[in-house]
């Protein structure tokens, strides 16, 4: 592609950057959309990975069929492969009635699997099967059906190292990765962080009849240099929250757009010397409190914290498990192991409670809607519905 080119491209999806490797992901899903290639997308949360499969799908000789977009992280396990697969009558509590499932409805066109990663086993061999033969058999049902469908798939964890830990299956990891197209974070990208800036200032002004509002110099290497670890969706949260605040202050007949100090803007910008807890933006009253994607980065570091706990804890419990086996006596040396173990596992008790109770909150302001609660949060419905369940275990 030209430049030119590329730049229609960027404008006719809203895309707004010039950074090379942002370029070569767009030019990359262009070349391979004509073909029936697998393609992997991977990236950070936020970083826009959901207007990659929308510009394979409108290069592609499919682009008549349907194009549907699926979150995998947000539908239960226990109804995921009617989801996808469909299901007969009478093949579980519930199903009334025949339905077809995305594999059958998108025949002809594009499906786009979010969040690939946080498939069950069970679904992930299911999936191989469409994808090797385009063939499936719905819930409850012995039939073998066929469906024509291109798959693309986005992943924000490492599915290599979800395969080394077995936790995703080797062959369909190979299979997915046909093409894979790599989305930078917004770090990657700190020439684009301004213009994002502005675009976000301006949009929102725009539609709130706001003044517009623009950094110094001295801001806008404040903005370049922090990590944002939230991406483009946490830049687009904070423009806006600036915006709107900010403008409200300014003095009645200044210009219509307001240009803020590194002093002025640093408020807004999470601490970096505490990642689990940013600054609050100030309020009109001076108080303070996190808000709604400062809780989302709180959450999400904890959240990470608590599945690294997870996996140590499986680690020791096999441990244990093979020495309770071979009727080994426990020796001085591994019983020190044991108590370095336990003083790590202290503090990361705390960090689980605080996640449950975190999300218990976010479930009572939303009168127990799980959908809403895990998009105040920023996770998968599938990491509330896990951690209920394991909140249900530990009480019983």
């Amino acid at each position: 592609m030209d430049s030119q080119e590329l730049q229609r491209l960027k404008n006719k999806y809203d895309i707004v950057g010039n950074d090379a490797a942002l370029s070569h992901a767009l030019e990359t899903a262009v070349a391979v959309a004509p073909t029936d290639l697998t393609v992997l997308i991977t990236g950070e949360s936020g970083v826009g990975k959901d207007v990659i499969p929308q510009i394979i799908h409108q290069f592609s000789r499919r682009k008549t069929g349907k194009y549907l977009a699926i979150n995998c992280g947000a539908i239960p396990e226990g109804t995921i492969n009617s989801e996808l697969f469909g299901h007969v009558k009478g093949s579980f509590t519930g199903a009334v009635e025949d339905r077809k499932g995305y594999f059958e409805m998108a025949d002809g066109g594009t499906l786009f699997l979010d969040e690939i990663g946080e498939l069950p086993k069970e679904t992930q061999a299911m999936l191989l099967r469409v994808l090797q033969n385009g063939e499936f058999i719905k819930v409850g049902s012995s039939k073998v059906q066929k469906t024509d469908v291109r798959v693309i798939a986005a992943t924000n964890i490492s599915l290599r190292t979800a395969l080394q830990r077995g936790e995703f299956r080797e062959d369909l990891y190979y299979r997915l990765n046909a093409v894979q197209i790599m989305v930078p974070s917004l770090r990657e990208r700190k020439d684009d962080i301004y213009l994002l800036f502005r675009k976000f200032s301006s949009d929102f002004a725009e539609k709130n009849n706001a003044r517009k509002v623009s950094l110094s110099l001295e801001a806008i290497s404040l903005l370049k240099n922090y990590r944002w670890p939230g991406n483009v969706r946490q830049l687009k949260n904070i423009a806006e929250t600036v915006t709107a605040l900010e403008s409200s202050r300014a003095l009645p007949g200044a210009t219509e757009r307001v240009e803020l100090s590194r002093e002025q803007l640093a408020p807004y910008i999470p601490d970096e010397h505490d990642e689990l807890l940013p600054m609050a933006a100030p309020s009109q009253t001076g108080g303070t409190g996190l808000n709604d994607d400062e809780k989302r980065a709180f959450v999400q570091a904890i959240v990470d914290l608590g599945q690294k706990v997870e996996r140590l804890e499986a680690r020791v419990k096999a441990v244990e498990e093979a020495r309770s086996e071979a009727a080994f006596p426990q020796s001085p040396a591994a019983a020190d192991d044991e108590a370095e173990w336990q003083d790590q596992g202290t503090p990361e008790i705390t960090i689980r409670k605080a996640s449950d109770a975190l999300i218990q909150k976010a479930l009572e302001r939303h009168g127990g809607n799980i959908k809403e609660a895990a998009e105040e949060l920023g996770i998968s419905e599938r990491t509330i519905y896990r951690k209920l369940a394991k909140m249900k275990e530990e009480k019983a």
